[in-house]
């Protein structure tokens, strides 16, 4: 069976859009902050290179994309790859690119375990860098 978490983005002060809310299953109720967010970025870019929507909307920007408010919108029309999304993802995990929240309380380390619950509230705090700042 199955553990399904409900995950949530949201960027910092409501810039750039609306919360977009989604959710990932794991084969247990235990994962990793690194297994979480391994998860979260193969199911993202699968699914945007099954659909190739005009925007993706991810954790990370990808190579050759412009921020948007709608998303990342790729240059050109490509596949994206999810191993260096990945990378990039992990990179801005430990230079403060968002902040991971598992009910309110901030994952500091990678390898902290999390407990998937049926209530469990989990949200990628998108940190959006000031122009001009």
């Amino acid at each position: 069976m199955y553990a399904t978490l409900t995950v949530r983005d949201e960027t910092a002060f409501g810039i750039g859009g609306s919360d977009y809310v989604f959710t990932l299953n794991f084969p247990d109720e235990r994962v990793t902050a690194r297994e979480l967010i391994r998860e979260r970025v193969r199911q993202e870019v699968e699914d945007y290179n099954t659909q190739q929507p005009e925007y993706f909307r991810g954790l990370v920007q990808p190579t050759d994309a412009e921020r948007t408010l709608n998303g990342f919108k790729l240059t050109k029309q490509k596949l994206i790859n999810r191993e260096e999304q990945y990378a990039k993802a992990l990179e801005a995990f430990g230079h403060n690119g968002f902040i991971l929240l598992v009910d309110d309380r901030q994952i500091e380390d990678l390898d902290e375990t999390i407990l998937i619950e049926p209530d469990t509230a989990v949200t990628f705090l998108k940190l959006v860098p000031l122009v001009g700042g």
